[in-house]
């Protein structure tokens, strides 16, 4: 048989992308810097898992965090250039969707 040649880092991607609405989480930040609130309101997911989901791609260099010292606090999620680099990959998904999908 065979041994794949899969590349290590094309796998990384597609388990990281490929978990339930992280990339309805990216698509929603290409429209820009977004509180948590705008994005739970935006998409059908629970508060508990856009959190996790968040922080993964946090710790991934996709998403950035950025805390305002306001009263109250304001916390907002936007793309870094790592993750608005994804932009062209999702839109061509959304692309091949519109022609594919019913």
């Amino acid at each position: 048989m065979k041994e794949s040649t899969i590349c290590p880092r094309l796998s990384k991607a597609m388990d990281l992308l490929g978990k339930r609405w992280t990339t309805l989480i990216l698509y929603q930040l290409l429209e820009g810097s977004q509180r948590f609130n705008e994005i739970e309101s935006a998409l059908p997911v629970s508060g508990r898992l856009l959190s996790e989901r968040l922080k993964e791609l946090e710790k991934e260099g996709i998403v950035e965090r950025k805390v305002y010292t306001e009263v109250p606090v304001r916390v907002e999620y936007s793309l870094t250039d790592k993750g608005s680099a994804l932009e062209g990959a999702i839109r061509e998904v959304e692309k091949w969707s519109q022609c594919w999908i019913k």
